[in-house]
């Protein structure tokens, strides 16, 4: 495993969208799925504001590898399930960086159902 560079870390986290993509059982990339993504410390997440059974979620649970874009850069990472002590953080982070959107979107990615679908990407 390796870690996020700093221009990595900067320009995921400075990107609106994340493209993901998790490896099926035979090792072939699903197709990507354009999501929300944040940055808290040198950390990356992610949340479904679908809750746990839309499927990039439940992709990224088969494997727990696959490849992520945003701004500017590609990599293959790892997905963990994020400590529930960060959601506090995540959610901070998720309001100060979509709030443009207005709360009805924000709020729907800081719901427990939500929070409990948390995810940390991770560069391999």
């Amino acid at each position: 495993m390796t870690s996020w560079t700093n221009d990595e870390l900067n320009r995921i986290g400075g990107a609106d969208e994340l493209r993901i993509a998790s490896l099926r059982r035979d090792g072939t990339l699903r197709n990507p799925v354009i999501i929300w993504v944040v940055r808290v410390g040198d950390d990356i997440y992610a949340r479904s504001a679908y809750g746990p059974a839309v499927a990039w979620l439940r992709g990224t649970q088969v494997r727990h590898e696959g490849r992520i874009t945003a701004g500017g850069v590609e990599k293959d990472v790892i997905f963990q399930d994020a400590d529930a002590a960060v959601n506090d953080q995540i959610d901070d982070a998720y309001r100060n960086k979509y709030r443009r959107h207005g709360a009805q979107y924000v709020n729907s990615v800081i719901t427990p159902e939500a929070r409990s679908t948390t995810i940390k990407i991770v560069a391999r």
